[in-house]
């Protein structure tokens, strides 16, 4: 069932209007298939640059273990350096909890502000 106000604008429309939607009722050009093949392009480039990033991630993960367990190992001995005192860190020096979550809801609150300024 068709409103009222659609049928004034039908009934309302002048030369332009009456060409312009005889123009789009007309059928579709017809192109060998070059329409698909540009669709198809376009979403196979589309889904390079999704995966681009994670699997230079994942190349750069690989490249980087070898380094990155050699520091590890590097390391090692140098707890057996520290001394004990130092290895077993007092409680009273690890922050509370009600600090982490205050310090995570202003964290939210900044980047909730911030995106509203954006829009802005």
């Amino acid at each position: 069932m068709k409103s009222k106000i659609i049928n004034m604008a039908d009934k309302t429309s002048d030369a332009v209007d009456r060409f312009l939607a005889s123009a789009f009722e007309a059928e579709p050009l017809a192109d060998d298939g070059f329409s698909s093949r540009i669709v198809t392009k376009i979403r196979r480039r589309i889904w390079v640059n999704r995966l681009a990033l994670p699997v230079a991630v994942v190349i750069g993960l690989i490249f980087a273990l070898k380094p990155a367990l050699q520091i590890v190992y590097a390391l090692l001995p140098l707890l057996n350096v520290v001394p004990t005192e130092v290895a077993n860190a007092p409680l009273q020096f690890l922050p509370q909890m009600q600090f982490i979550v205050l310090g995570g809801m202003a964290f939210a609150a900044g980047i909730t502000l911030l995106k509203i300024l954006e829009e802005t």
